[in-house]
């Protein structure tokens, strides 16, 4: 027995540090932030300073350490094309007020950037395996995607949302309803709040919080980072008053209260999503054919 003891002990010892130390915390987020070219460098900016000002405000910040373990993990990337992400800052872990507001300094200090096209699908394909790679081990793991646009590059976002799914991988998103003239001549999109609804967000609780403009990001930002952190899903009665803003707006709308099936395991995320789009949710793939045909005669690569 005491040699079997000894072996049990050493066959721990030998097991990677990752399986032995990882930290356990409330929520694994990743935040995942448009900087396509319907996006100008103003804008990228209210996008970024918005997300600074979440992670200083102390409601927040109350949120982030009163949770079962005290702490989060973050990691945030912009992304644009089907195949470009940015990585601006990799996993931290939020354990303290001095952790977040290191975290805060940082992300208002690395540079401002604009790319082409609107991969949300690149996006979900990069966040997947961001996830395995975490070095924590969190109750929860929630993608967050802000954009203005739907996915016109890469694959079907729907695809890459089940394969998110399949990962347990909860998906939550802040359309922004950008009526700006698009530098490019695209037409803006009315139902992009409708679009996020049934096409890019899914998973247990997960909801769309609508930013009406780029000035209201800020305002939309701390909403949905507060109901993440703290778990209260998409309640239209939930109570926010301690961030300026008005209960049950609009803006926040419910994407799942209950499984497309009534079957299934619990596990199976893949259950949580809206019906079918009535567009389609290749629209933006559509629509970006459309335009590029009706204006030079070809479609893009």
């Amino acid at each position: 027995m005491r040699m079997l003891l000894s072996l049990f002990a050493l066959l721990f010892l030998a097991l990677p540090a990752t399986a032995q130390d990882r930290k356990e915390v409330d929520l694994a987020l990743v935040l995942a932030i448009d900087i396509s070219g319907s996006i100008d460098p103003d804008e990228a900016r209210l996008q970024r300073q918005g997300y600074v000002e979440a992670f200083s405000d102390p409601v927040i910040v109350k949120a982030i350490l009163g949770g079962n373990h005290g702490r989060i993990a973050v990691a945030y990337f912009e992304w644009s094309d089907s195949w470009v992400q940015k990585l601006l800052i990799d996993w931290t872990l939020l354990d303290s007020k001095e952790a977040i507001v290191d975290f805060s300094a940082r992300l208002s200090r690395a540079p401002i950037s604009i790319a082409r096209r609107t991969s949300i699908s690149g996006a979900i394909r990069y966040a997947i395996p961001l996830f395995g790679r975490s070095p924590y081990e969190a109750e929860r793991k929630v993608l967050d995607i802000s954009g203005d646009g739907s996915n016109n590059d890469g694959g079907l976002v729907t695809d890459l949302r089940h394969d998110a799914l399949k990962e347990r991988i909860i998906i939550n998103g802040l359309p922004i309803m950008n009526d700006r003239p698009n530098p490019y001549g695209f037409p803006s999109e009315t139902d992009l709040d409708r679009y996020y609804l049934h096409c890019v967000v899914g998973g247990p609780r997960s909801f769309v919080e609508v930013a009406v403009n780029f000035e209201d990001f800020p305002r939309a930002v701390r909403k949905k980072l507060l109901q993440e952190v703290a778990d209260v899903g998409p309640r239209h009665d939930f109570d926010v008053d301690d961030l300026g803003v008005p209960a049950g707006r609009a803006g926040m709308q419910l994407a799942q209260a209950s499984p497309r099936r009534a079957s299934g395991p619990p596990d199976d995320y893949t259950r949580f999503v809206r019906s079918e789009y009535e567009l389609g949710c290749d629209v933006g793939e559509r629509r970006s054919r459309e335009f590029w045909q009706r204006r030079f005669g070809v479609t893009p690569d």
